[in-house]
């Protein structure tokens, strides 16, 4: 593997980043005249190369996100957000704080980022290929699982649990390899400690591109009539949809181009406040970046203590500096 670098400049003004046009990339056509993208900027006090991003449990005005992403310093910061007065995020209340440690052996933090049950917080790490936990008022992880003993090809980029409504495996933690655009389905179970056991089901789904994010589309969403989910081909430059099939996974034949012209697509969610998708960026300004125009999801997949939240994918402007095979 290798490094390989691009800049961007990024206009932030004083503590509140000021919002503005995705330049570089662009809409598909066919989604084009329902949905737009629109760049926060990035985010003061957050160390780049950015990570993985969800919402704070319990509170919708307060972003996590990953900061040292890919290195044995990552970790995940607090920012407070302000919105307009639809409820959209318009940029951030002020400079992040420190959060908790998102390290592992060899590595750091990725684009993997989300609350499982009971408010653990699961993360991915490259380039180990770990899956770390952290427990609600723990300041680092309680918990790492190396992947490479449950089969998960090296190594991880993207995880998400599955929401209600996306087929018959609500609740089930969806995974997937950065180099080997693997999709892999597993269950988790409690381990007794406050924390999960992780048991990987057979088989995988073979996908392209570099799987960096994975975000289920709120039901209902325009353009998407079946249950789908958009995965971040970082390797590749893209966004990408694909329908579902009965076990909440991807049906290859379906794959359509959602946004194009990126690079580093990183971590993101779903606002529960709008439906939006906010995604951080892995350089290239290390931004986060936000796409309106989806539904609302439903209260049950707010992100509340003892449920599942949903979690995503992520888009980059102009460029940045990501590991290359």
């Amino acid at each position: 593997m290798r490094l390989a670098i691009r800049t961007i400049a990024v206009a932030c003004f004083a503590a509140v980043c000021v919002a503005k046009p995705v330049s570089a990339a662009f809409i598909d056509p066919f989604y084009a005249g329902s949905y737009a993208m629109t760049s926060l900027g990035g985010v003061s006090g957050v160390p780049a190369p950015l990570g993985g991003v969800t919402f704070k449990q319990g509170d919708t005005n307060t972003l996590l996100i990953g900061g040292s992403a890919n290195n044995t310093g990552g970790a995940i910061y607090s920012v407070g957000v302000v919105r307009d007065s639809g409820g959209h995020i318009t940029g951030f209340s002020g400079p992040a704080s420190f959060f908790a440690d998102a390290d592992s052996p060899g590595g750091g933090i990725d684009g993997g980022l989300q609350y499982g049950p009971n408010g653990v917080l699961f993360y991915t790490s490259y380039h180990d290929n770990y899956l770390g936990q952290i427990k609600p008022g723990s300041t680092g992880p309680d918990k790492l699982i190396g992947l490479d003993s449950l089969g998960i090809a090296n190594s991880v980029g993207a995880l998400a649990f599955t929401p209600a409504g996306y087929g018959s495996t609500t609740g089930h933690l969806k995974l997937a390899s950065y180099n080997y655009s693997r999709w892999y389905d597993a269950t988790i179970s409690a381990d007794g400690g406050g924390t999960f056991n992780v048991t990987i089901n057979p088989g995988y789904v073979q996908l392209e591109g570099g799987i960096e994010g994975i975000a289920f589309v709120p039901l209902g969403s325009e353009l998407f009539a079946n249950p789908s989910v958009l995965i971040a081909e970082w390797a590749a430059g893209n966004v990408v949809a694909y329908d579902l099939d009965s076990n909440g996974n991807p049906i290859v034949s379906t794959r359509r181009l959602f946004i194009d012209g990126l690079s580093g697509a990183e971590g993101a969610v779903i606002d529960p406040v709008t439906g939006d998708f906010i995604f951080s960026t892995f350089g290239g300004g290390n931004q986060v970046v936000v796409v309106q125009g989806f539904s609302v999801p439903p209260p049950e997949n707010v992100p509340v203590p003892g449920a599942l939240s949903l979690v995503g994918l992520g888009v980059l402007v102009i460029g940045g500096i990501r590991r290359r095979i």
